[in-house]
């Protein structure tokens, strides 16, 4: 066993947290408040290989695998702890490389250049409004054949990027039932452009963090698509999605370990300077232990973490192990990593007192953002939960 980084993945993270720590560190609070990540920031990622990165090199990617990608996840979470840039990484990073593994030649020479270079979105669509969790049975958007295309009607709500996909173009991979007797093996994954389509119904909500980038819905009306939109086989779309949704949920984990990670720097400057009854904050034990209880939940995290990218670097790079070992180590990692950044952000906030009450100090924008990954974003905790047990017990033993 072996716990330390290549040189190239320490250079590729002191090369992000450079960029991250000189370019985003300093405008996260300006992000937050004008909701909206600057297209200077978006076209620097690009050049520096940070969007869609996991997307093949053929159309613009980096063949980034999934430990660099967790690195770099965990420094920009590091620099902007209200989640933005972070969500705009992890989805794009996820979800460009279920584009480039699956989707025909035609889609990604459209679109893929255009995604890694910041001038396109790509993001995922399949919570629908009765069917968050229950997708499987209240999933209700349909595809249907007409000659050699396809006609997509239903909704989709809780989607990161409908104002960016708007603006900039790109696609959502979007689930659709196609058979709709066939169960799970029953739904097909589009590629589905919603810029300037008249046949496009969009929603945006005001969500409580992660303000930078933005979430809302769209409802789909007889919306046609060519063939080359599919993406993969017909009725193997869940299974696509769901192998989406394990590389999200392991950078999701390595984001959470940056965020935390930086409002315990903060909280560590802060309690080593600042006097309370003639004495450092530090040296109490009542802010020490605390302190050490959280810093070792968040390296157990760290841990599980890049585990979960190994295991998916094994499978994808040396064809070991099998989507099941993906499934349960992306589980556990999103089941913990939202829940300990979150206590290490509240821990944090009660040592600074008033002032972390205030936006005065970034740890609030922490505390908004990263409970959206326990509460849905890729699943909520529960849903983890019973990934895990299916894994553990067999599929016989699942509450539905």
């Amino acid at each position: 066993m072996d716990f330390s980084f290549t040189n190239e993945q320490k250079i590729w993270r002191k090369t992000v947290k450079e960029f991250a720590q000189k370019k985003i560190k300093p405008i996260v609070r300006e992000i937050d408040t004008n909701k909206k990540i600057p297209e200077e920031i978006i076209k620097d990622m690009g050049k520096l290989g940070l969007l869609a990165p996991t997307a093949s090199k053929r159309y613009g990617g980096a063949d980034l695998d999934w430990t660099m990608a967790a690195i770099a996840a965990e420094e920009l979470g590091r620099a902007d702890i209200s989640l933005a840039i972070p969500v705009l990484y992890l989805v794009e990073a996820a979800w460009g490389f279920i584009l480039s593994k699956y989707g025909t030649k035609e889609i990604k020479e459209k679109y893929l250049p255009k995604i890694t270079e910041g001038k396109a979105f790509c993001g995922i669509a399949v919570t629908e409004p009765e069917g968050g969790s229950d997708i499987l049975g209240a999933g209700k958007t349909k595809g249907k054949e007409k000659g050699k295309n396809w006609i997509i009607n239903g909704e989709k709500i809780f989607i990161s990027g409908i104002r960016e996909s708007s603006e900039w173009g790109g696609v959502h991979l979007t689930l659709a039932r196609t058979d709709p007797k066939a169960g799970h093996k029953g739904f097909s994954f589009f590629a589905v452009p919603i810029k300037d389509n008249k046949n496009i119904e969009k929603t945006l909500f005001e969500d409580m963090g992660r303000m930078g980038i933005s979430t809302g819905g769209f409802t789909m009306n007889n919306v046609e698509l060519p063939s080359e939109n599919l993406i993969g086989e017909k009725n193997r779309g869940f299974y696509y999605a769901m192998e989406g949704f394990s590389a999200a949920r392991t950078l999701i984990g390595a984001t959470c370990v940056g965020a935390a990670e930086g409002a315990l720097e903060l909280g560590i400057e802060h309690i080593k300077n600042r006097t309370a009854f003639g004495r450092k904050l530090g040296s109490y034990e009542g802010i020490q232990f605390p302190l050490v209880e959280h810093k070792t939940n968040l390296e157990s995290v760290k841990l599980l973490t890049y585990k979960a990218a190994w295991t998916m670097d094994k499978f994808y790079k040396e064809n070991k192990g099998t989507h099941h070992d993906i499934a349960i180590t992306a589980a556990m990692t999103k089941l913990r990593a939202p829940v300990r950044a979150f206590e290490a952000m509240n821990e944090v906030a009660d040592w600074l007192g008033a002032i972390g009450y205030t936006k005065e100090y970034p740890v609030e924008m922490g505390i908004r953002a990263v409970r959206s990954y326990s509460i849905g974003a890729e699943g909520t905790l529960n849903i983890m939960r019973i990934i895990i047990a299916r894994e553990l017990l067999g599929k016989e033993f699942l509450p539905y």
